[in-house]
């Protein structure tokens, strides 16, 4: 029998079989993985969510596939990204604070796992960290109260830093908290700010020009998916200043940033995925706990210290738990 008849007989063969039979295959489960911010900077947050997948027993392209969705930081598209992978349907969306938020939103069906630094029981998405109730859970990589820790980490390697500019973007949830603590942090020490909203980049442009005109000495950048994701960007406009900067994530020191203090967000994107795959097993958001990360990362980068100008003191090198030279 020739290949090509045998492949024709094989084809009519699967189109008679039974209904029941084909029904067997199972199809696999979609996931929704939902960003307000590019996903072109959150390669390492994919891989890592990828593996938590795997600790779970998923491969992608195996047994699961992943629907991507960004908003390239055009919030009011995500909206619209929500809905599309709720009809496509999705078993679970996984999304940053912003996306996560509006994804609750959008359904109370559909399980939902963030991946979020700030309060997520201030903020609305879930009743209790450990009874989350409803169709969210997640995980918190603590930022947004860790303001004034930076703060004083930024003070010890800049002293004579008399005004310290800050950058907040208005739409991240952990705003309010991060900038009350920075506040409160600042005037117990008799420390001036300027604090500038940021959430486009003529915003940023904006803010490092009043930010040189009042001299500044030092910079604290803080958390949220639209300073992250432009972090680069950010770290490229404090070194052209001049600024001695600390920021929420190890990832800004790899890119060049004078410090960072935070939990990891690589290992919170981990667990989100291990949240995930828990789910698609079948348990149930309202009885997963909130996960927190206890990871917590300090890092300086000497080369940009040394770039700077500023000498590091010996008890802050001995605090960091990575140097980058």
């Amino acid at each position: 029998m020739r290949r090509r008849e045998f492949i024709t007989l094989l084809g009519g063969a699967a189109a008679g079989w039974p209904l029941a039979a084909r029904a067997q295959q199972p199809a696999m489960p979609v996931i929704g993985f939902l960003r307000s911010a590019p996903l072109a900077d959150a390669t390492h947050l994919v891989t890592a969510f990828r593996a938590g997948l795997k600790d779970a027993g998923f491969v992608e392209g195996q047994n699961v596939t992943v629907e991507y969705r960004t908003a390239e930081n055009h919030l009011d598209r995500l909206p619209a990204l929500a809905a599309e992978l709720i009809r496509r349907p999705v078993a679970v969306i996984v999304g940053n604070n912003i996306a996560a938020l509006v994804a609750k939103a959008a359904t109370t069906t559909v399980p939902i796992v963030f991946a979020y630094g700030g309060d997520p029981v201030k903020d609305g998405f879930v009743a209790s960290l450990n009874r989350p109730g409803g169709n969210v859970t997640g995980v918190v990589f603590i930022q947004g109260v860790l303001g004034a820790k930076r703060l004083e980490l930024l003070r010890q390697i800049v002293p004579k830093a008399t005004t310290i500019a800050v950058l907040v973007n208005p739409n991240s949830p952990e705003t309010v908290s991060e900038r009350s603590d920075v506040q409160a942090a600042a005037q117990a020490l008799g420390q001036t700010l300027i604090i500038r909203d940021v959430s486009s980049d003529r915003d940023i442009e904006t803010a490092f020009a009043t930010f040189v005109q009042r001299g500044a000495g030092a910079l604290l950048v803080g958390t949220g998916s639209f300073t992250y994701s432009n972090r680069e960007r950010l770290v490229a406009m404090a070194a052209r200043h001049a600024l001695p900067a600390s920021y929420g994530l190890r990832e800004f020191a790899d890119a060049g940033g004078l410090m960072s203090y935070a939990a990891s967000i690589t290992d919170a994107y981990r667990q989100a995925g291990i949240y995930t795959g828990r789910i698609l097993k079948g348990e149930k958001p309202a009885d997963l706990p909130v996960m927190q990360s206890t990871k917590f990362e300090f890092v300086i980068n000497l080369k940009t210290a040394k770039t700077l100008g500023l000498e590091v003191p010996a008890q802050l090198l001995a605090l960091a738990d990575d140097v980058i030279e």
